[in-house]
């Protein structure tokens, strides 16, 4: 086993969004409701957790390649790398305004 750490190699594509998202706009456009909201930091769409049935947020990186995302959730303060599959604690991108 490594003691090699795993880092994002995607923080270079990171955008500057607002955040003060409250709805998922897909599931709204569906009728249906969700659990949290994500917001891709590549390009700023929001979408729904992997939580709520829909799973946009999952969705939209698998049809963009968008590798980036952060929690829209208050008090919430990370980042999640789909490509290389780690958590980032810390970084100013993860901060939302809610």
């Amino acid at each position: 086993m490594s003691n090699q750490t795993i880092t994002c190699t995607h923080l270079d594509q990171i955008g500057d969004f607002p955040s003060n998202f409250t709805v998922c706009p897909q599931c709204v456009e569906m009728g249906d409701g969700w659990v949290n909201l994500r917001q891709c930091l590549i390009c700023g769409q929001v979408g729904c957790c992997d939580s709520s049935k829909n799973t946009h947020a999952t969705k939209h990186f698998h049809a963009t390649g968008h590798a980036l995302l952060r929690s829209l959730q208050p008090g919430d303060s990370w980042i999640w790398c789909y490509v290389d599959e780690v958590g980032i604690q810390g970084h100013p991108a993860g901060a939302n305004a809610q």
